[in-house]
C-alpha cells in the first residue's frame, strides 16, 4: 500500500491510498471464503463453488464492492497510522480507480487555535438601568391584558376588534371564505392581505364593501405572491378595548399582595432591574467572547460547521414540532429550501464553532478543570429543574459517563467565561490603584 499525503487544507488532509495487486486479491479471497458460505450456487453444495463459479453466479463486480467493504476501512487505519494523523471525525472516502485500486480520503483533522492576548481585554458592562418609561410600559401592558372588549356604536378604528363575513377570489378561483371571522385591526398587518385592515378603517355595523389587493412578488406566501386578489366584506360587530384606570384597585387586581399602585410600580421594578440585569450580564459576557474571538485566529475542518448548522435546524425543527407545524409546510410558507436555510443559519453558526474553539483553548491554557463533586452538584440542581414526574430515572441516566462529561464540558465553559470576564473587568481596578 502507498500513501500520498497531497495535502492539507481547511484542516483537512487529502490522501491517496494505492492499494498492492496481492493486497486486493487478498481482500478478494477472504471476501469470496466469506460469501461462498452464505450463497446457494447451484450445483454445489454451500461453501464448495469454486470461486470462478462463484464469481459467475454472484457477480465479479459485486464480489468487488464486497471486498472493498472489508479493505477500505483496513486500509484507511493503516493510512493514518502512516502518515501520523489525528482525525476528528469520520473520513470521506471515494474510489478514484478499480485497476489498480485507488482510494482518496479526506480527513477532517483537529482544529488550530492561536489565542491573541486575552489578558489585555479591557472591557465594563453597561449599567443596568430601569427607567420610568419602562416601568409605565409594563403597567400599559398589564392594561392591555386586562382589559375587556365591548360593543362600539361608531366606524371601526384601529386597534379594534371585528367580526366579518369575508368572500374572495383570486383569478377565477375561490380565496378565502369564511363567516363571523374575529379580525382585529392592525396597522400595517399584512394578513390576510397587506392593506387589508386600512380597508376595513372607517367602515360601519352592517355594511359591505369590495375592493382589490395586490400581493407583493416578495410575499412570504409564494402561492399567492405577486397575484391579485379581490374581497368582498360584510361588517357584522365592532368592539373596541376598554382598559381599566391606573389605581389601586387595578393593582389589587394584578395581585393580591399588590395593595397600593406604589407597591406594584416597586415590585415591576424590581422584577424589570433583575432581567437588566441578567441581559446586561449575557450581553457583556457576549462582547467579551466576541473581543477574544476577534484576537484569535482559528482554523477547524468544514465537518465541524455542519455540525454545528444541524444541531441548530434540530433545535428549529423541534421548536416547529411544539407549535404543531412540520418543516415542509414551513419552509411552504416562507418560500424557502432546506438548502436555503442551512445557509441562512451558517453566519451564526460559524460564530458558534469559533467562539466555542476558542473558549476550549483558553480552558486549556488556564488549566480550568472540575472536580467530580461540582459535577455531582450540577446534576443536583438540574434534577431540581426537573419537570418530569421521574426524578430518579432522570438523575439516574444523568450519571452515565458520556452525560457527565458533557456536564464537565459545559462547567469548564461556564468557568473560563467567568475567568475571562475577571480579566476584563480587572483592568478597572488596575487603573484606580495606578
Amino acid at each position: 500500500m502507498k500513501v500520498t499525503n497531497e495535502k492539507i487544507e481547511n484542516r483537512q488532509a487529502f490522501l491517496k491510498i494505492e492499494m498492492e495487486p496481492h493486497e486486493v486479491e487478498e481482500s478478494t479471497e477472504t471476501s469470496y471464503r466469506r460469501l461462498v458460505q452464505k450463497v446457494d450456487v447451484p450445483g454445489f453444495r454451500k461453501g464448495k463453488a469454486p470461486r470462478a463459479v462463484f464469481e459467475r453466479h454472484f457477480g465479479k463486480h459485486r464480489l468487488f464492492h464486497e471486498m472493498l467493504d472489508d479493505l477500505v476501512p483496513e486500509a484507511y487505519k493503516k493510512a493514518i497510522a502512516e502518515q501520523k494523523l489525528e482525525p476528528i471525525a469520520e473520513p470521506q472516502i471515494e474510489l478514484a480507480e478499480e485497476a489498480p485500486v485507488i482510494l482518496k480520503a479526506v480527513v477532517p483533522l483537529k482544529p488550530v487555535v492561536n489565542l491573541g492576548d486575552y489578558n489585555s481585554i479591557d472591557m465594563q458592562p453597561q449599567p443596568a438601568e430601569v427607567s420610568e418609561d419602562m416601568v409605565n410600559s409594563v403597567i400599559e401592558q398589564l392594561r392591555h391584558q386586562h382589559a375587556t372588549w365591548e360593543p362600539a356604536e361608531r366606524p371601526i378604528d384601529f386597534n379594534d376588534s371585528v367580526t366579518l363575513d369575508v368572500e374572495s377570489t383570486m383569478g377565477e378561483e375561490p380565496f378565502i371564505n369564511q363567516k363571523g371571522v374575529q379580525y382585529q385591526i392592525v396597522k400595517d398587518f399584512i394578513s390576510p392581505a397587506p392593506g387589508f385592515p386600512e380597508q376595513l378603517v372607517g367602515m360601519k355595523k352592517d355594511e359591505e364593501k369590495e375592493f382589490k389587493l395586490q400581493y407583493p412578488a416578495d410575499y412570504p406566501r409564494t402561492e399567492v405572491a405577486g397575484k391579485e386578489a379581490t374581497f368582498k366584506v360584510k361588517v357584522t360587530e365592532i368592539k373596541q378595548e376598554v382598559m381599566p384606570e391606573v389605581n389601586d384597585a387595578f393593582a389589587t387586581q394584578i395581585n393580591p399582595e399588590t395593595t397600593s399602585m406604589e407597591v406594584l410600580r416597586q415590585k415591576i421594578n424590581d422584577d424589570l432591574k433583575q432581567r437588566v440585569e441578567e441581559r446586561v450580564k449575557s450581553d457583556f459576557e457576549d462582547k467579551v467572547v466576541e473581543a477574544a474571538t476577534a484576537m484569535s485566529s482559528v482554523e477547524y475542518p468544514p465537518v465541524l460547521l455542519e455540525a454545528e448548522i444541524d444541531r441548530s435546524l434540530e433545535r428549529n425543527l423541534r421548536f416547529l414540532q411544539s407549535t404543531g407545524q412540520n418543516i415542509e409546510t414551513y419552509l411552504k410558507s416562507i418560500g424557502k429550501t432546506i438548502e436555503q436555510l442551512r445557509e441562512e443559519l451558517k453566519p451564526a453558526s460559524v460564530k458558534r464553532v469559533a467562539e466555542s474553539l476558542v473558549l476550549g483553548k483558553i480552558a486549556e491554557q488556564e488549566k480550568t478543570s472540575v472536580t467530580p463533586a461540582e459535577i455531582d452538584a450540577e446534576i443536583e440542581e438540574m434534577v431540581k429543574r426537573y419537570n418530569g414526574s421521574n426524578k430518579d430515572e432522570f438523575k439516574q441516566a444523568l450519571q452515565a459517563k458520556h452525560n457527565r462529561d458533557s456536564i464537565e464540558d459545559t462547567l469548564i465553559a461556564r468557568k473560563t467565561l467567568q475567568r475571562l470576564v475577571e480579566i476584563a473587568q480587572s483592568k478597572k481596578e488596575t487603573k484606580k490603584e495606578a
